[in-house]
């Protein structure tokens, strides 16, 4: 009996000292340094920043203008005699669209012709005068010579009396080609203006065929036949106009560009477009833009060109344009989640090769909607915490566990 209770004394004694041995055992890692689980300390997800190519874009919402849009006037006032257009109409630039009937300048226009021909007549006949007194006024200049020189050659041959009449004949011969040369040119001044008068009415007769000032497409009718239409260069009348025309061969893209961003904007700068109506991309470029921004949305007007021959986008179309900034072909990337920012500055907490946390102060560049650029402070080598950097601090030991970085293509906005 009591040999039994020695060997299960034993036995319980030997069984105590093998359970201490297993449970200091079980602590140790095996990863071959020997170290506990203590002192290795918490498992942190870390991951190495990559390079790849990134750029920076901004997604904007616009839509389609037409490149040129106008209301079409009329540069005098009539009734419309008729009106060859409507809406959805193809014009080319030059087009007749409408032809006005203006009495009062059909008359206005008969009677400078008239004035013109009548002032023509006046220059014939001032014309023929100054020829008549020429002629009479070398016949008495050539009478006076050959007296004067008879007399001057003999004395008494000639009576003086004879000698005067003839000079004075000259003298009344000289005045009349001058005053018949003066009518003459009256008579020029008074053609001119009767031809400045028939090319004003026959101007503002042309005026009344409206025609299209560039190709386009008849948007608006706002007039029939047979409506009076004021004149549009009348301020003191409110003119209707006859037609709206619109360019739709050629589209403008207007883009509100935000004041953070406008001093990026360069001509030339590629532009991807989505059309959603027609689920289709297109692409284009910077073409101008203001240069200066409005002063109550602070934002610069953007325009892009497109061209439209085709006739598939329609002025008001909805878009979403994607306008690129600045691309980088070898950016150094890291998840947006692994960066704390506070204003201006950003840290990143970076485990070295001890398995220690450091917290890195970096610069950034471009962001993405997952990534973020690292311009400096960080290498590819480099392993950074992702996840709740509230779990760790700097000097603090850890477990590093490397996972595969995000999947972004590397665009930004």
């Amino acid at each position: 009996m009591s040999k039994n209770k020695l060997w299960i004394g034993l036995a319980a004694v030997a069984f105590a000292g093998i359970s201490l041995w297993w449970m200091a055992r079980t602590p140790r890692e095996v990863n071959g340094s020997g170290q506990s689980e203590r002192e290795a300390g918490v498992t942190a997800a870390v991951v190495r920043a990559r390079r790849s190519p990134m750029e920076s874009s901004i997604t904007l919402s616009g839509n389609f203008k037409a490149f040129q849009e106008v209301d079409v006037h009329a540069k005098v006032a009539g009734y419309i005699r008729t009106i060859y257009v409507d809406v959805g109409d193809h014009v080319k630039e030059g087009q007749v669209l409408a032809v006005l009937e203006v009495p009062e300048l059909a008359a206005e226009l008969a009677g400078s012709d008239a004035a013109v021909r009548r002032a023509r007549q006046e220059v014939l006949r001032a014309q023929g005068d100054v020829q008549r007194n020429k002629s009479a006024h070398g016949a008495a200049h050539a009478m006076f010579a050959r007296l004067s020189q008879a007399a001057k050659e003999k004395q008494g041959l000639v009576a003086q009396q004879e000698v005067d009449e003839a000079q004075a004949k000259d003298l009344e011969g000289e005045a009349q080609v001058s005053s018949s040369q003066a009518a003459l040119s009256a008579a020029e001044q008074a053609l001119e203006v009767a031809q400045a008068t028939q090319k004003q009415y026959s101007a503002m007769s042309e005026y009344t065929r409206i025609t299209a000032p560039f190709p386009g497409v008849i948007t608006i009718r706002y007039a029939d036949t047979g409506a009076l239409i004021a004149a549009g260069t009348s301020s003191s009348t409110q003119s209707m106009s006859v037609v709206r025309l619109a360019q739709m061969s050629r589209l403008r893209l207007v883009l509100p560009i935000p004041e953070s961003i406008a001093a990026q904007i360069r001509l030339g700068a590629p532009v991807k477009v989505r059309v959603p109506a027609l689920n289709q991309d297109i692409v284009g470029k910077v073409s101008r833009f203001a240069n200066s921004l409005d002063s109550q949305t602070r934002t610069m007007e953007t325009e892009i060109d497109f061209d439209n021959r085709d006739g598939k986008l329609i002025p008001g179309m909805y878009t979403e344009t994607m306008l690129t900034l600045n691309t980088n072909a070898n950016a150094l990337q890291l998840p947006i989640e692994a960066v704390a920012q506070n204003g201006t500055d950003a840290t990143v907490l970076v485990v070295n090769p001890q398995n220690v946390i450091e917290e890195r102060h970096v610069r950034t560049g471009m962001q993405g909607k997952a990534m973020m650029e690292i311009t400096s402070g960080l290498t590819d080598q480099d392993r950074v915490v992702i996840g709740s950097r509230s779990q760790f601090r700097s000097g603090q030991k850890v477990i590093p566990k490397e996972i595969a970085g995000s999947s972004e293509s590397g665009g930004a906005s």
